[in-house]
């Protein structure tokens, strides 16, 4: 058997192999009305359509605990019971076919209030511009020109978000998932609080390493507390800002030493993978991409701490994946834009690897 279709079992759950599908938004939910956040027949095709095709484990797109919580007013949210039940139709079929349904809870912090990615490329909305709203965040600091300047949290309205997270865990247990993720990742709202580059509070949530972590483990805590002891919680973190001082911006970001020490500190509060990407929370960062560019981060991250980790970025081809996997450079690989090119992956990487691939039923007399 190739090492990428070995099974894996994180705390009583078995994944069949491992190759994930990384959340990536949609922007194809309904921005009003009933049903707004709510996932629809797009939802369920572009993730069942990933099921049928043999990936061991889906994680919906990024999903947020409020409405002000969403990228865009088109994105997927958990905080009713509208949501909740389109969101167990989906998970139903997932598990029919042998996948674990995963989902990512979310929340956008200053990157919120923004436009699908093929109107404006996902430029701002201004609060009270169509359905556009004033975001939050860690500090008063917006991400780039153009953008709104956010309303920085108070303390009281950061317990309020991370009561926000627990709910929506419980919701999506309700829903049937059996895996949930933290997204603190991509300069969304717990980045901005990691990182010095967006987090400038001089409170309890700011200045050093523990100041500015403290949202996120407090999240980590809030919803293991509510995720039953018997399946996994993951955690995604942008494992570096490629930021570096220079003469027009003296703020410094996050850094793998940073992920290193936090991904300790998140496994002795029950998280069971770190999900592992980079960047995201300054538009100037220079990211120097390439094949796996990213898989470096994963392994020292699963060295340094002995945690699961999973790898993301440019993993495109199964020979590729299998590499990373049987040289424990990561426990599994999550791919993102190959599998909105081919949805039906893992069926192809098995057959290349030699392996016996998951095929539905339906589907058997092709092959």
């Amino acid at each position: 058997m190739s090492v990428l279709f070995e099974p894996l079992s994180l705390r009583s759950l078995t994944v069949r192999n491992r190759l994930w599908m990384a959340p990536m938004c949609q922007y194809s939910a309904a921005p009003e009305g009933p049903e707004t956040g709510a996932p629809n027949d797009w939802h369920f095709q572009h993730l069942a359509a990933r099921a049928a095709g043999g990936t061991g484990l889906i994680l919906t797109e990024a999903t947020a605990v409020s409405p002000e919580g969403r990228i865009s007013p088109y994105d997927l949210g958990l905080w009713n019971d509208t949501q909740q039940a389109a969101f167990a139709r989906i998970t139903r079929f997932l598990k029919s076919q042998g996948t674990v349904p995963g989902i990512q809870i979310a929340h956008a912090g200053r990157k919120a209030s923004t436009e699908r990615t093929w109107v404006d490329r996902g430029a701002p909305i201004a609060p009270g511009d169509g359905y556009g709203w004033r975001p939050v965040s860690a500090a008063a600091l917006p991400f780039d020109d153009g953008y709104t300047t956010p309303a920085e949290l108070t303390t009281a309205q950061i317990d309020a978000i991370v009561e926000e997270f627990a709910a929506t865990a419980r919701r999506a247990l309700a829903a049937g998932f059996e895996v949930a993720e933290i997204h603190g990742a991509h300069g969304y709202l717990v980045h901005q609080f990691l990182s010095p580059y967006a987090n400038n509070r001089t409170d309890a949530y700011g200045g050093s390493y523990e100041g500015r972590a403290r949202f996120a483990l407090r999240v980590a805590e809030a919803v293991r507390e509510v995720w039953p002891d018997e399946l996994p919680l993951f955690f995604r973190v942008s494992a570096t800002d490629w930021l570096t001082e220079d003469e027009s911006d003296d703020r410094t970001g996050w850094t793998v030493d940073d992920t290193v020490r936090l991904a300790a500190d998140l496994g002795h509060r029950g998280i069971d993978l770190i999900d592992v990407s980079s960047g995201g929370i300054a538009p100037r960062a220079r990211i120097e991409t390439g094949p796996g560019y990213q898989v470096p981060f994963a392994e020292r991250v699963r060295r340094e701490t002995g945690l699961p980790v999973a790898a993301v970025g440019l993993i495109t081809e199964a020979r590729q994946a299998e590499k990373i996997v049987a040289d424990g450079q990561a426990d599994a690989v999550l791919l993102g834009r190959e599998l909105l090119r081919d949805p039906y992956f893992a069926l192809h990487a098995a057959r290349e690897l030699g392996d016996e691939p998951y095929v539905p039923q339906p589907y058997h007399r092709a092959y």
